[in-house]
Protein backbone atom coordinates (compact mmCIF):
# COMPACT_ATOMS: atom_id res chain seq x y z
CA UNK A 1 0.00 0.00 0.00
CA UNK A 2 2.60 2.24 0.83
CA UNK A 3 4.76 1.93 -2.29
CA UNK A 4 1.67 2.44 -4.33
CA UNK A 5 0.62 5.79 -2.12
CA UNK A 6 4.27 6.51 -3.19
CA UNK A 7 3.80 5.98 -7.02
CA UNK A 8 0.58 8.09 -6.86
CA UNK A 9 2.12 10.93 -5.42
CA UNK A 10 5.15 11.42 -7.70
CA UNK A 11 2.45 10.70 -10.98
CA UNK A 12 0.31 13.82 -9.54
CA UNK A 13 3.83 15.80 -8.67
CA UNK A 14 4.60 15.34 -12.38
CA UNK A 15 1.64 15.66 -13.92
CA UNK A 16 0.85 19.18 -11.82
CA UNK A 17 4.52 20.47 -13.37
CA UNK A 18 3.54 19.75 -16.55
CA UNK A 19 0.64 21.39 -16.67
CA UNK A 20 2.17 24.08 -14.98
CA UNK A 21 4.28 24.49 -17.59
CA UNK A 22 1.78 25.07 -20.22
CA UNK A 23 -0.43 27.05 -18.38
CA UNK A 24 3.12 29.66 -17.88
CA UNK A 25 3.55 29.15 -21.95
CA UNK A 26 0.36 29.51 -22.77
CA UNK A 27 0.61 33.15 -20.62
CA UNK A 28 3.69 34.26 -22.76
CA UNK A 29 6.03 32.49 -21.44
CA UNK A 30 8.62 33.55 -18.36
CA UNK A 31 11.11 35.50 -17.54
CA UNK A 32 14.54 34.36 -16.97
CA UNK A 33 15.52 32.46 -14.07
CA UNK A 34 18.29 33.35 -11.43
CA UNK A 35 21.46 31.35 -10.61
CA UNK A 36 21.29 29.75 -7.27
CA UNK A 37 21.72 32.56 -4.54
CA UNK A 38 21.20 35.38 -6.98
CA UNK A 39 17.95 38.04 -7.78
CA UNK A 40 16.16 37.42 -11.13
CA UNK A 41 16.94 40.35 -13.26
CA UNK A 42 13.69 42.72 -13.42
CA UNK A 43 13.35 45.59 -15.40
CA UNK A 44 14.13 49.31 -14.05
CA UNK A 45 11.14 50.81 -12.43
CA UNK A 46 9.33 54.46 -13.16
CA UNK A 47 11.71 56.78 -11.27
CA UNK A 48 15.00 54.32 -11.31
CA UNK A 49 17.95 54.65 -12.74
CA UNK A 50 17.99 53.06 -16.08
CA UNK A 51 21.07 51.08 -16.41
CA UNK A 52 23.42 52.24 -19.13
CA UNK A 53 24.06 50.06 -21.73
CA UNK A 54 25.82 49.80 -25.17
CA UNK A 55 25.20 48.23 -28.50
CA UNK A 56 26.13 48.29 -32.08
CA UNK A 57 24.07 49.94 -35.28
CA UNK A 58 24.34 48.19 -38.45
CA UNK A 59 27.64 50.49 -39.41
CA UNK A 60 29.52 48.72 -36.62
CA UNK A 61 29.30 51.86 -34.46
CA UNK A 62 28.86 51.68 -30.41
CA UNK A 63 25.78 53.84 -29.00
CA UNK A 64 25.29 53.79 -25.25
CA UNK A 65 22.07 54.62 -23.65
CA UNK A 66 24.04 57.37 -21.93
CA UNK A 67 25.38 58.93 -24.66
CA UNK A 68 22.40 59.58 -26.44
CA UNK A 69 20.64 60.79 -22.93
CA UNK A 70 23.51 63.79 -22.97
CA UNK A 71 21.60 64.96 -25.72
CA UNK A 72 18.32 64.77 -24.44
CA UNK A 73 15.49 62.50 -23.54
CA UNK A 74 15.84 58.50 -24.99
CA UNK A 75 13.13 57.03 -26.28
CA UNK A 76 13.41 53.24 -26.24
CA UNK A 77 11.90 50.74 -28.60
CA UNK A 78 12.56 46.85 -27.53
CA UNK A 79 11.56 44.67 -30.64
CA UNK A 80 10.88 41.28 -30.46
CA UNK A 81 13.65 41.56 -32.97
CA UNK A 82 14.84 38.01 -34.62
CA UNK A 83 12.56 34.90 -32.91
CA UNK A 84 13.29 32.91 -36.06
CA UNK A 85 10.82 35.40 -38.47
CA UNK A 86 10.33 39.23 -38.82
CA UNK A 87 7.46 40.35 -36.83
CA UNK A 88 4.76 42.15 -38.47
CA UNK A 89 3.53 43.87 -35.37
CA UNK A 90 7.52 45.47 -34.79
CA UNK A 91 7.43 46.51 -38.46
CA UNK A 92 4.20 48.04 -37.70
CA UNK A 93 5.32 49.63 -34.71
CA UNK A 94 8.33 51.12 -36.10
CA UNK A 95 6.08 52.56 -39.01
CA UNK A 96 4.18 54.48 -36.67
CA UNK A 97 6.87 56.16 -34.51
CA UNK A 98 8.67 56.89 -37.82
CA UNK A 99 5.86 58.98 -39.29
CA UNK A 100 6.01 61.17 -35.84
CA UNK A 101 9.97 61.78 -36.84
CA UNK A 102 9.24 65.24 -37.09
CA UNK A 103 7.45 65.43 -33.25
CA UNK A 104 10.06 63.42 -31.85
CA UNK A 105 12.51 65.87 -33.24
CA UNK A 106 10.80 68.87 -31.85
CA UNK A 107 10.74 67.14 -28.29
CA UNK A 108 14.42 66.54 -28.78
CA UNK A 109 14.00 62.83 -28.21
CA UNK A 110 15.86 60.66 -29.98
CA UNK A 111 13.98 57.01 -30.60
CA UNK A 112 16.42 54.50 -30.07
CA UNK A 113 15.23 50.71 -31.90
CA UNK A 114 16.37 47.58 -29.88
CA UNK A 115 16.75 44.35 -32.53
CA UNK A 116 17.25 41.04 -30.12
CA UNK A 117 18.52 37.70 -31.23
CA UNK A 118 20.27 34.91 -31.60
CA UNK A 119 23.90 36.55 -32.45
CA UNK A 120 24.36 33.84 -35.68
CA UNK A 121 23.18 36.28 -38.55
CA UNK A 122 21.44 38.96 -36.40
CA UNK A 123 22.88 41.80 -38.51
CA UNK A 124 21.86 40.28 -41.95
CA UNK A 125 18.09 39.47 -40.08
CA UNK A 126 18.46 43.10 -38.90
CA UNK A 127 18.98 45.02 -42.17
CA UNK A 128 16.39 42.73 -43.56
CA UNK A 129 13.87 44.10 -41.02
CA UNK A 130 14.77 47.27 -41.67
CA UNK A 131 14.34 46.89 -45.64
CA UNK A 132 13.72 50.22 -47.55
CA UNK A 133 12.92 52.18 -43.90
CA UNK A 134 14.73 55.58 -43.79
CA UNK A 135 15.97 56.43 -40.45
CA UNK A 136 16.21 60.06 -39.19
CA UNK A 137 19.39 61.17 -37.62
CA UNK A 138 17.74 61.09 -34.25
CA UNK A 139 16.67 57.13 -35.13
CA UNK A 140 19.47 54.63 -33.63
CA UNK A 141 18.80 51.14 -34.83
CA UNK A 142 21.02 49.11 -32.92
CA UNK A 143 21.28 44.79 -32.41
CA UNK A 144 21.69 42.95 -29.55
CA UNK A 145 23.26 39.97 -30.07
CA UNK A 146 22.52 36.40 -27.76
CA UNK A 147 20.62 39.12 -25.32
CA UNK A 148 23.16 40.76 -23.34
CA UNK A 149 20.99 44.04 -23.23
CA UNK A 150 17.65 42.14 -22.57
CA UNK A 151 19.08 39.56 -20.15
CA UNK A 152 20.75 42.77 -18.17
CA UNK A 153 17.23 44.66 -17.91
CA UNK A 154 15.14 41.72 -17.26
CA UNK A 155 13.39 41.82 -20.80
CA UNK A 156 13.93 38.17 -21.92
CA UNK A 157 11.00 36.39 -23.07
CA UNK A 158 11.71 31.91 -21.92
CA UNK A 159 9.83 30.58 -24.37
CA UNK A 160 9.81 28.65 -27.95
CA UNK A 161 10.30 30.80 -30.78
CA UNK A 162 10.81 34.01 -28.58
CA UNK A 163 13.38 36.59 -27.63
CA UNK A 164 12.16 39.92 -25.61
CA UNK A 165 9.33 41.09 -24.21
CA UNK A 166 8.18 44.28 -26.29
CA UNK A 167 8.66 47.13 -24.57
CA UNK A 168 8.72 51.31 -24.90
CA UNK A 169 10.81 53.33 -21.85
CA UNK A 170 11.08 56.87 -22.08
CA UNK A 171 14.72 57.78 -19.97
CA UNK A 172 15.42 61.32 -18.96
CA UNK A 173 18.80 63.86 -19.50
CA UNK A 174 19.52 62.41 -15.89
CA UNK A 175 18.82 58.66 -16.88
CA UNK A 176 16.25 58.02 -14.85
CA UNK A 177 13.38 56.04 -16.07
CA UNK A 178 10.12 58.16 -16.65
CA UNK A 179 7.99 55.59 -18.33
CA UNK A 180 7.43 51.91 -19.21
CA UNK A 181 5.52 49.62 -20.55
CA UNK A 182 5.98 45.69 -20.89
CA UNK A 183 4.16 43.56 -22.89
CA UNK A 184 3.62 40.04 -22.08
CA UNK A 185 2.23 39.32 -25.53
CA UNK A 186 3.15 40.12 -29.24
CA UNK A 187 0.56 43.28 -29.72
CA UNK A 188 -0.30 45.69 -26.21
CA UNK A 189 2.68 47.68 -27.97
CA UNK A 190 2.72 52.09 -27.12
CA UNK A 191 1.53 54.05 -29.68
CA UNK A 192 3.85 56.87 -30.49
CA UNK A 193 1.37 59.46 -29.79
CA UNK A 194 1.18 58.06 -26.13
CA UNK A 195 5.07 58.62 -25.98
CA UNK A 196 4.89 62.18 -27.31
CA UNK A 197 2.39 63.07 -24.07
CA UNK A 198 5.11 61.74 -21.85
CA UNK A 199 8.13 63.84 -23.41
CA UNK A 200 5.64 66.62 -23.06
CA UNK A 201 5.77 66.08 -19.19
CA UNK A 202 9.73 66.15 -19.48
CA UNK A 203 9.70 69.47 -20.93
Amino acid sequence: MTRFLIGCALIFTVFSQATLAIAQERQGGRRSQAAPGKEAPHPPKVEADAPNFELKNLDDKVISLKGLAEQGPVVMLVLRGWPGYQCPICNRQVGEFLSKKAEFEKAGASVLMIYPGPADLLAEHAKEFQGAKEFPKHFYYVIDPDYTFTNAWGLRWEAPRETAYPSTFVISKDLKVKFGVISTSHGGRTSAVDVLKELEKLQ
